[in-house]
């Protein structure tokens, strides 16, 4: 089942995708697609409903992001093995754990702004999930239970602000625009294995990331699994869970985005996103 959200930003509506790939309206049945949502029963009501009878939304509306009302954007620094390399850093032995503010969430197709003087943006394509029900302190073996969805995540950073700024990661990757998500949320049963999927990112027609979810050094059930041991993760957290090789970072010399570029990416089974870069207006 592929769950998504269209509509102005802040108006967005509840739809879902058929099996044709046509927009179908939602509206009627639910109030949105939310991890509260999902842990009110949300999937129960829409087993229940044949695609067919939705209203069928014409037109090409803008596509917000896949998940409304998001508590919390959990991320994972450094968890594909060839990424590390790439950047000179160390195999982490335990999940690198870093925030994403939930203001920095845009839809798939919606410009990324750069901050100000800006000079070392740079992208990430990612696989990110919801969770779907208050967890703590579980189990790999209990952490998909806790998973809503997979969609994809463009977590676009600041590398000056992250890197080279004192304290924490968190202030190159929390800018307005820098958290793209979706077109689609997927719902587990239909998404499959999601230590068994393709990532890939062009930057103007150019591939510059390729990169395989076998090859991430903790898997989704273990960073659920180990998130838990810390925090309770509520219904509507997200977590973003690392990113392939390929980025401006890792390229010599270094490569960042500036003003025009454009950035195409995606994941088997998720869908793609398209952003262009755009300057601060001021």
């Amino acid at each position: 089942m592929k769950l998504v959200r269209y509509g102005a930003p802040g108006q967005e509506k509840p739809g879902m995708i058929d099996e044709d790939g046509a927009l179908r309206d939602l509206s009627g049945h639910v109030a949105d697609i939310t991890g509260r949502a999902f842990e009110a029963g949300l999937m129960e009501t829409l087993r229940g409903i044949d695609p067919a009878t939705l209203p069928r939304v014409e037109g090409s509306p803008r596509i917000g992001p896949c998940v409304g009302d998001v508590r919390t954007f959990w991320a994972i620094g450094l968890n594909y093995t060839d990424h590390a390399e790439e950047t000179g850093a160390a195999i982490p032995r335990e999940p690198i754990l870093f925030n994403k503010a939930a203001s920095c969430i845009v839809g798939p197709y919606d410009d990324v702004i750069l901050p100000p003087g800006s000079v070392e943006a740079d992208w990430e394509v990612e696989l990110a999930l919801l969770i779907g029900k208050r967890t703590y302190r579980v189990s790999e073996a209990e952490a998909s239970d806790a998973i809503a969805g997979y969609f994809v995540c463009n977590d676009v950073s600041e590398r000056e602000y992250q890197l080279k700024r004192e304290g924490l990661w968190t202030k190159g990757k929390c800018c307005p625009t820098f958290g793209p998500i979706g077109p689609w949320l997927v719902t587990p049963e239909e998404f499959g294995d999601a230590q068994d999927k393709s990532l890939w990112l062009d930057l103007n027609h150019k591939r510059t990331q390729t990169g395989h979810t076998s090859r991430m050094i903790f898997s989704v059930a273990h960073i659920v699994s180990y998130v838990s041991q810390f925090l309770i993760l509520e219904a509507g957290d997200i977590i973003t869970t690392g990113t392939p090789p390929g980025v401006g970072l890792g390229m010599e010399p270094n490569v960042f985005l500036k003003p025009g570029d454009e950035m195409r990416l995606g994941i088997d089974g998720l869908g793609e996103q398209r952003q262009r870069v755009v300057a601060s207006p001021g």
